[in-house]
C-alpha cells in the first residue's frame, strides 16, 4: 500500500511516492546534491505540473574520445533522464578555448578553433552510448557566448567579485603560492555559470571538482532573476592505476570506443580493491545485488568472478553480449598462453627486419625506441617466445608479434 502523498511546508506541492523514488535515484552514490531541499520541491512541482526539469552537463571536448571516467556523471544524467527530465548535453566549445584550470597548479594551454571542432564532432556521437538521443538536446555554449561580444563580458564580469573568485582552493593556491594565474582564468567559471543563465538550467552535474564553477552558475542565476539552479557532484572515476584520476593523458584510462577484447582485458586488469569502486560507480546493478556479490567475494569466492560479471556488463553496454562472450573467450585464451582469433594481418617488405622496425611498421609501437625499450623489459613475443636481443634482426616468413598482454599482428615479412 502506497504512503499518502504529504506536502512540505515549503512547498505547495506534494511529496509523492513518485517524488520520493526520484530523489533516491539523484542520491545514489553521488557526493553532494546542493540544496537538497531545493531540489526535493523541484521534483515535487515536476511532478506535480507534469513540466520537465532542466538537467544540464556540460563537457568540454579537450580529447578526441570519452572515457569511463567520463561516463560516472553521464550515467547519473541518463538516469534522471530516464525519470522524464529534458537532458541538455552542453558542449563547450566556447570555453575549451579559455581551458579549464579545475584542479590545476599551472595555467591550463587553450586549445585551438581546429581541435575544438574536430573533437566535438565525436562527442555527441560517443555521449549517445550513454544517453537516449531522442530525449537529448545538444548544445553548442558558442551559440549564446559569442555574441556576448567585449562588451558583454564586461558586464557579466561585473557581478562577480574577485574575492568571491579566490575562494576557490587552486586560485588560492597558486596565489598564495606566487604562481601565475591569468586574467582569462577567472572567465571560465563565469562564462560556465553563464551557461546555466542561457539554457535556464534547474540542475547541473559535474564531478567533485567542478563545484566551485557549478555554485557560480547558481549565484549568476539569482543575479538574472532565475530561480537558481541546484548542483549535483558525482565522484571522480580512478584511473587503471587506482590512484590518478583516469585521464587519456595519464594513459589510465578505458576508452568507450575501444574494442571489445581490450575493454575487457583493462577491466580484468583492475585491482580487487578498485573493482568495487568501478561496481559502485559505473555498473546499473541495484545496491543489494552489488552488496551480495562483495559478501560472496569476502566469504571465499574468486574475487575475478566477480569482475568478470563487471567486465561483461561494460563491454555488453557499449558493444553487444556476443561481444562480452567473445571477449571472455579470447581473454581465457591469452591467459593460457594462446593468441586471440581475431588479430590484425599485414604484410611488410625489407627483410631481415630490425625487432624495433618491425614493431613501429606493425603498429605495435608508437617509434622504434620505444619498441626497443618494450624488448629491453621483457614486454615483445614472437611466436610466444620472449625476445630479449635489441639486435635481432627477424627474418622473412610469417610471424605473430606481441608487444605486452595485449597487442598482437601476424606479420608476413618478406
Amino acid at each position: 500500500m502506497s504512503k499518502p502523498a504529504q506536502s512540505s511546508p515549503e512547498s505547495a506541492f506534494p511529496i509523492t511516492d513518485r517524488v520520493r523514488e526520484a530523489m533516491a535515484v539523484s542520491l545514489r552514490d553521488c557526493d553532494e546534491l546542493l540544496p537538497e531541499a531545493d531540489w526535493l520541491k523541484k521534483l515535487a512541482r515536476a511532478e506535480a505540473t507534469g513540466v520537465p526539469l532542466r538537467i544540464k552537463l556540460g563537457l568540454d571536448p579537450t580529447a578526441p574520445d570519452l572515457h569511463l571516467g567520463h561516463t560516472v556523471v553521464m550515467n547519473k544524467l541518463r538516469q534522471l533522464q530516464n525519470l522524464g527530465h529534458q537532458v541538455i548535453f552542453l558542449v563547450g566549445d566556447f570555453t575549451s578555448m579559455i581551458g579549464d584550470p579545475s584542479g590545476r597548479n599551472s595555467t591550463r594551454p587553450p586549445l585551438t578553433r581546429e581541435q575544438i571542432e574536430a573533437n566535438a564532432q565525436t562527442y555527441y556521437a560517443q555521449a549517445s552510448l550513454v544517453l537516449d538521443p531522442g530525449k537529448t538536446e545538444i548544445r553548442y555554449n558558442s551559440e549564446w557566448s559569442d555574441p556576448l561580444g567585449a562588451r558583454g563580458m564586461i558586464q557579466l564580469a561585473a557581478r562577480y567579485t574577485v574575492a568571491r573568485m579566490m575562494e576557490r582552493d587552486d586560485f588560492s593556491k597558486r596565489f598564495k603560492a606566487g604562481t601565475p594565474i591569468s586574467v582569462h582564468e577567472f572567465l571560465y567559471p563565469l562564462m560556465q555559470g553563464y551557461d546555466s543563465v542561457a539554457l535556464k538550467s534547474d540542475l547541473e552535474l559535474g564531478g567533485t571538482d567542478q563545484k566551485f564553477n557549478l555554485l557560480v552558475g547558481r549565484q549568476l542565476q539569482q543575479e538574472y532573476g532565475q530561480e537558481p539552479q541546484c548542483i549535483l557532484t558525482m565522484p571522480l572515476l580512478e584511473g587503471l592505476d587506482g590512484f590518478e584520476k583516469m585521464s587519456k593523458s595519464k594513459n589510465n584510462y578505458i576508452g568507450i570506443t575501444e574494442d571489445a577484447n581490450t575493454m575487457f582485458a583493462k577491466l580484468l586488469s583492475i585491482s580487487d580493491v578498485l573493482m568495487w569502486r568501478y561496481f559502485q560507480l559505473l555498473s546499473f546493478r541495484s545496491v543489494d545485488e552489488i552488496a551480495a556479490l562483495k559478501q560472496a567475494v569476502a566469504a571465499g569466492r574468486n574475487p575475478k568472478d566477480a569482475k568478470v560479471l563487471l567486465a561483461r556488463e561494460i563491454v555488453t553496454r557499449f558493444h553487444s553480449a556476443d561481444a562480452a562472450d567473445q571477449a571472455e573467450q579470447d581473454f581465457a585464451h591469452r591467459a593460457r598462453g594462446g593468441v586471440p582469433d581475431d588479430i590484425p594481418e599485414l604484410a611488410l617488405t625489407g627483410a631481415p627486419m630490425a625487432i624495433g622496425a618491425l614493431l613501429k611498421q606493425s603498429g605495435l609501437v608508437p617509434s622504434t625506441s620505444e619498441g626497443l625499450r618494450m624488448v629491453e623489459q621483457g614486454g615483445v613475443r614472437i611466436d610466444s617466445v620472449v625476445i630479449s636481443d635489441k639486435a635481432l634482426k627477424v627474418n622473412a616468413g610469417c610471424v605473430v608479434v606481441q608487444v605486452g598482454k595485449r597487442k598482437f599482428a601476424r606479420v608476413t615479412l618478406s
